[in-house]
């Protein structure tokens, strides 16, 4: 149910007079302070920008130049979907490689080597 919903159905419950004004007031004040702690959640460490910057390809799951494994990590989806998605855009749009080629440019490598688990 999306705050809307919550609110028509707080407004129907208050005209059949289950609700006194008061309580209306009260509930209708949680439903939208609860919307927004909802609508200010950020991933990471609190904004979209920092993810951003944390984006970097791949130096050990690559095909061409990493971009796919690099968006994997950062977005816990396999590699293998997202180059799915750039092929299907290449081919279909021609959109696909334009975006490869522009992150394949602008997102730095990793730095250093990472190891395996079996490694560590």
């Amino acid at each position: 149910m999306n705050v809307s919903d919550e609110i028509k159905r707080l407004h129907e419950l208050h005209l059949a007079g289950a609700l006194t004004d008061s309580e209306f007031i009260r509930a209708k004040e949680k439903v939208l302070a609860g919307s927004t702690v909802n609508l200010n959640k950020t991933i990471g460490d609190g904004s979209i920008t920092a993810e951003f910057s944390r984006l970097r390809r791949s130096r050990t799951d690559r095909w061409l130049g990493g971009v796919c494994g690099g968006i994997a990590v950062a977005s816990g989806i396999d590699a293998w979907i997202w180059r799915l998605v750039f092929a299907l855009f290449g081919v279909t749009y021609g959109v696909g490689i334009l975006i490869y080629v522009l992150l394949w440019v602008f997102v730095p490598e990793e730095s250093g080597i990472q190891s395996t688990p079996a490694e560590r």
